[in-house]
């Protein structure tokens, strides 16, 4: 029945039937155009997000690599902090070690130089003082040495920290000629200074130091002509030139002019060319550093060197030039109250003060000045005493203790081997005079006489 209704159609039946197909055909092609259109789109959204997870990815392992770089860079600095810190605390150790060890080595030392003074005031054969003098040379070579050591610990370890004031040049400058004018002229050597009334702002003990180095190096390497100390003001700098007519250094080893035991060449005939410990400039290059002075060096071979200091220039005090020590008078009569208990170094400072013809009076500590008091000791006219003594006392107990129980406001000279600042501000709060030991005779003759006068 079915099939004969559907044959029995009409046209028109049939038409509409195939419009009816062909909308369906085009509603199913726009939902096809519509789906592909879909799923182009997600298509790309896929590996949009592909991507991004992908540079998630490397974002991820490169973090991860610079987390373990900054990591190993942290441990690095860690090491190297312990590192530094550890070389820091082997400088200090090394820098007590040596200033421990020098008072023991100081200490006869000292009381060689005295004796060997003392016999040389008692006028022997001329023999004997040409031996006398090899010994003094001798002396004095190994107390540079030590003295120099512990002044290179001291700086490598940072230990000296500067005391920067307004210097007034024109006085330092002619206190290093008066010093080194008789060694010049001993090698018939011109000393020349050229210097304006400047002030400069640095600490003046460690200032004297560097150009006592370079004077004192300029004259000895120089066999002819002279050496100049020139000072000149270059706006808010200060420039001071040691320039000398000596061989010269060749350009080679100027580098190494600086550093430890470099002594130069060895081609002079001067036999004091060569008594250097070659640690001078050595000393002198920490010493700058310390300062901020910039040093520089020029040189020629067969013209000399010109060594120059630069300097920041500082404000004009009325106290800011040197003492300079008057030329020492006799001491006869002079009541000398002594206080040291290495036995050696106080024999031998009785000896030098009585062949000043001074009334000494010598003790070993402060129960040895009580019992002297009780069998009637006059008042000193300056007390010389050692700042260690037995059993951890200090030198300075003596003094307190004459000046509360007798009231006497004696003139003081503290005598160390210690050149620790603490020991320093000690001496300086008291009002006494500190010499370092080993003791020169001259400088302490010298210091006598003006406390005294």
């Amino acid at each position: 029945m079915n099939g004969g209704s559907l044959s029995q159609a009409t046209p028109d039946t049939v038409e509409a039937l195939n419009r009816r197909v062909q909308k369906l055909e085009r509603i199913n092609a726009s939902l096809m155009a519509h789906v592909e259109r879909a799923m182009d789109q997600q298509g790309g959204a896929y590996s949009l997000f592909q991507t991004a997870i992908m540079l998630e990815g490397r974002v991820r392992s490169r973090t991860e690599e610079l987390t373990a770089l900054m990591h190993s860079l942290e441990r690095s600095n860690e090491a190297l902090q312990a590192a530094k810190e550890e070389a820091e605390t082997a400088n200090r150790s090394k820098t007590r070690f040596l200033a421990a060890a020098s008072h023991d080595l100081l200490q006869p030392l000292n009381a060689a130089r005295l004796s060997l003074s003392a016999l040389a005031d008692l006028s022997p054969s001329p023999e004997a003082q040409t031996v006398a003098g090899q010994v003094e040379r001798g002396l004095q070579t190994i107390e540079d040495l030590i003295k120099t050591l512990i002044d290179i610990s001291k700086l490598d370890a940072g230990a000296v920290r500067p005391v920067l004031k307004s210097v007034r040049l024109r006085d330092l400058v002619a206190n290093i000629e008066a010093s080194f004018r008789p060694f010049a002229e001993r090698k018939s050597l011109r000393l020349v200074t050229r210097c304006h009334d400047v002030f400069v702002e640095t600490d003046i003990v460690l200032l004297q130091r560097i150009l006592q180095n370079l004077v004192s190096n300029a004259v000895r390497y120089t066999e002819t002509g002279g050496v100049l100390i020139a000072v000149r003001k270059r706006g808010p700098r200060c420039r001071i030139d040691v320039i000398d007519t000596g061989r010269g250094i060749p350009e080679a080893e100027q580098a190494l002019v600086f550093e430890e035991f470099y002594r130069g060449s060895k081609d002079s005939d001067d036999p004091e060319a060569g008594l250097g410990l070659g640690l001078g400039l050595s000393i002198v290059q920490r010493m700058a550093s310390t300062l901020n002075h910039p040093i520089a060096l020029h040189s020629r071979v067969g013209h000399g060197t010109r060594i120059t200091l630069d300097l920041p220039s500082g404000k004009a005090r009325p106290d800011a030039g040197i003492r300079i020590m008057p030329v020492a008078t006799t001491l006869t009569g002079a009541r000398v109250l002594v206080v040291e208990n290495d036995a050696s170094t106080s024999e031998a400072l009785v000896r030098l003060l009585k062949n000043w013809d001074a009334q000494v009076s010598a003790h070993r500590d402060l129960a040895g000045v009580v019992r002297a008091l009780g069998e009637g000791m006059k008042r000193p006219d300056v007390i010389i005493i050692d700042y260690h003594l037995d059993d951890g006392a200090v030198g300075l107990d003596v003094v307190g203790y004459l000046r509360r129980t007798r009231g006497w406001v004696t003139p003081v000279i503290v005598t160390t081997a210690d050149y620790s600042k603490e020991i320093e501000q000690q001496v300086m709060e008291t009002g006494a005079e500190l010499v370092h030991k080993p003791i020169k005779p001259a400088q302490l003759r010298s210091l006598l006489a003006y406390m005294l006068a």
